[in-house]
């Protein structure tokens, strides 16, 4: 019972989905004695439904998804019995592993969706105390999880808020960024190496004030909520996008190559100026993405926005990476906009 009300204890008090991951996955798997627990998250690409492991343990210790490699999961098809579980409404399903252990099946249902499912592998049968248990503390992990989103989240879109962006960014920064020199960032803005980076843009919807003006706010809002809808169609789950606040958006865009990142965003950007936007018609939006490197938060966000600024400022509905920019003399390295506060 010590034990039960420690972890408890320790799932009410995080402030964060990865802590809260990381907390069930420790408390399930001392409480139940497993030998694996993993917190598995749901996404769709591509009209398909996938899952892909958020947190687990690994050599005796709890990790996250944003400490580990990037995992781009695999098809829920490959996990028929979760399938069933799900189409079924339950709210747990076992089955018997590869190797004769006992499987247990666990989705966590918030607002009639899945989007986060939690397995348990134990060596031995779960008893009826340990199921009722294990449902308990599922329970608690479920209200704190819609207690998050809540906080998380921009009530209007539903992606994620901008004060949610530091903490996310920096933990960006520390699991993915290698040392680099001076010399060696100057190199690869030259070089435009196609190495695999990271990149944060900055998006903007071109002539929105004019779309509030001219059809009113409820239709402007509307515009918000489907340009961050095609913001979600149009980047990877493992990506991150944020409403910065008026027309404004964030995206990090994690582990791809500078000529990939540059077909996404611009991907994107088509495809909301291909969209029918209703009573409105057509609205295109300006983005403006740079490299993140071992420069502060503020210095890359301000890279991207006076990337963003130059496009909005020739022509708009373009895409526009600081590095060549700078390169190419456009920009000048040193130049920072002291118009706009991130933070």
């Amino acid at each position: 019972m010590q034990a039960l009300l420690k972890h408890l204890v320790d799932i009410t008090c995080q402030r964060d989905h990865t802590l809260l991951d990381t907390s069930i996955v420790s408390a399930l798997r001392e409480l139940v004695g497993a030998s694996q627990v993993r917190v598995h998250e749901l996404f769709r690409y591509r009209d398909e439904l996938f899952v892909r492991p958020r947190a687990w343990v690994r050599d005796d210790q709890v990790v996250s998804q944003e400490e580990g490699p990037d995992n781009h999961g695999e098809p829920i098809t490959n996990y028929p019995s979760l399938v069933e579980c799900i189409k079924q409404r339950k709210n747990h399903t076992e089955e018997s592993g590869p190797g004769g252990e006992h499987v247990l099946w666990l989705p966590v249902w918030l607002n009639d969706k899945v989007n986060t499912c939690l397995e348990v592998i134990n060596p031995v049968p779960y008893s009826g105390d340990t199921l009722r248990m294990i449902e308990g503390i599922l329970c608690v992990y479920r209200n704190y999880q819609n207690i998050l989103d809540y906080s998380e989240r921009d009530s209007l879109t539903g992606l994620l808020n901008r004060k949610t962006f530091d903490e996310k960014f920096s933990r960006l920064l520390a699991a993915n960024v290698p040392e680099a020199t001076p010399q060696d960032q100057e190199e690869r803005r030259l070089q435009c190496s196609p190495e695999i980076g990271q990149w944060l843009a900055v998006v903007d919807i071109d002539h929105f004030k004019r779309v509030n003006d001219q059809f009113g706010h409820l239709y402007g809002d509307e515009v918000l909520i489907l340009v961050a809808n095609l913001l979600r169609q149009s980047f990877r789950s493992q990506d991150r996008v944020f409403r910065f606040g008026g027309e404004e958006f964030v995206v990090l865009l994690r582990s791809t190559t500078l000529d990939d990142a540059r077909k996404i965003f611009d991907r994107f950007r088509a495809n909301v100026e291909q969209h029918e936007f209703p009573q409105v018609g057509r609205v295109t939006v300006s983005v403006g993405f740079a490299s993140i490197s071992t420069e502060s938060p503020v210095m890359i966000l301000g890279h991207a926005d006076q990337a963003l600024y130059y496009a909005k400022a020739n022509g708009r509905n373009r895409v526009c990476f600081y590095d060549e920019l700078v390169s190419s003399g456009e920009l000048h390295s040193e130049v920072s906009n002291v118009t706009v506060e991130f933070f």
